[in-house]
């Protein structure tokens, strides 16, 4: 895995309730479409990877978005069976790759993925404003 591109990470084990119907975890169904839509562009310089479990199974299908010294984003309540999920992924890791410290705004991000937002990290050493250190020296 390279440091220079933006990792996609999606829940293989997330189920969406039609895994019967399908024969497949819905984790994993997400997974496929979402690498059939990036292996159709030429380069898109994101890795993408599967991660047995996230830990939102209340919030099926997730998806993280992080990059060494960027802002970490977590979505859940994506929908294997959405082609415009995929796409949207897709718009968001252009948007991501070009933001300073991938830190994206609500408006900076696809309109279809703004609802489902579950978490934004900053990176460990930021200058964002939206961060500050918390000194209990200076507190009291």
């Amino acid at each position: 895995m390279s440091d220079e591109h933006p990792v996609l990470s999606i829940c293989m084990t997330c189920r969406d309730g039609r895994e019967a119907e399908t024969g497949a975890r819905g984790g994993s169904r997400l997974a496929a479409a979402i690498y059939a839509q990036i292996s159709e562009q030429t380069a898109t310089g994101v890795t993408l990877r599967g991660v047995k479990c996230m830990s939102q199974c209340k919030r099926p299908c997730i998806v993280s978005l992080c990059q060494v010294g960027k802002f970490t984003y977590v979505f859940g309540d994506l929908d294997p069976l959405e082609f415009a999920h995929p796409e949207a992924l897709i718009e968001l890791l252009g948007r991501y790759s070009k933001a300073p410290e991938g830190f994206l705004a609500r408006m900076d991000r696809p309109e279809l993925l703004r609802p489902n937002i579950l978490g934004r990290f900053p990176p460990i050493r930021s200058a964002s404003p939206l961060v500050s250190r918390l000194d209990p020296v200076a507190a009291e």
